[in-house]
C-alpha cells in the first residue's frame, strides 16, 4: 500500500482550504470555484506557489489567486 509523504498531505489539505475559502469569497461552491481556477491557471498558479500562499493570511492567498485568474481572463 503506498502511503503520502507529509508535504503531499500538506500541500491537498492547504489545496482543499484555499479553494473552498475562494469558493466563499466570491459566493460559489466548490466544484465552480474548481473550475473556474482551472479554467484561468489559478490551480497551476496554486500548484506552483502553495508554500509561499499557505504562510500568508487567507485572505492574500484569495486575492492572489484572484489577480492570477484575472489576468489570465477570469474576469468575474
Amino acid at each position: 500500500m503506498a502511503t503520502i509523504n507529509n508535504e503531499t498531505s500538506d500541500k491537498v489539505n492547504f489545496m482543499t482550504f484555499i479553494i473552498t475559502k475562494f469558493a466563499r469569497a466570491y459566493k460559489m461552491n466548490s466544484q465552480q470555484a474548481y473550475l473556474y481556477l482551472k479554467k484561468y491557471g489559478g490551480m497551476d498558479f496554486l500548484d506552483k506557489f502553495w508554500w509561499s500562499l499557505h504562510i500568508e493570511d487567507p485572505y492574500w492567498s484569495i486575492k492572489a489567486l484572484y489577480r492570477e485568474c484575472y489576468a489570465n481572463g477570469g474576469g468575474r
